[in-house]
């Protein structure tokens, strides 16, 4: 079966990007999202079609919400508070009581011995 168009393997084609000649079979077809653009490029310049470009292409589903959430019912305070680890407002001195602070430091301080010689 005979095909339309010539192959030869000393054929020349001229790079659309950097004017230069190259063999006709080293210069690859650029695409832009999938779309054939017909421009040529050598190895040089010839680059990947971007996955970056490809976004909408596809659906993306990322659900944020629950579906028929339970929520903590428990109407006692300590299930509620917050515990900060710093100060966050007013110096830990929060005038509308926002951020309870309950946490309580402990600490010890143990004996040292002197040995004088």
């Amino acid at each position: 079966m005979s095909s339309m168009y010539a192959s030869s393997s000393k054929a020349l084609g001229v790079c659309d990007i950097c004017g230069f000649t190259f063999k006709l079979h080293k210069l690859k077809d650029v695409f832009n999202k999938n779309t054939n653009t017909h421009i040529k490029a050598c190895p040089k310049d010839w680059n990947p079609s971007q996955p970056q470009l490809r976004l909408g292409d596809y659906p993306v589903r990322d659900p944020q919400a629950l579906r028929d959430p339970r929520p903590d019912t428990d109407q006692l305070a300590s299930s509620r508070d917050i515990q900060w680890g710093w100060a966050p407002v007013g110096n830990g001195n929060d005038p509308f009581n926002l951020t309870p602070n309950n946490l309580v430091g402990t600490a010890s301080v143990g004996s040292v011995t002197v040995i004088i010689t």
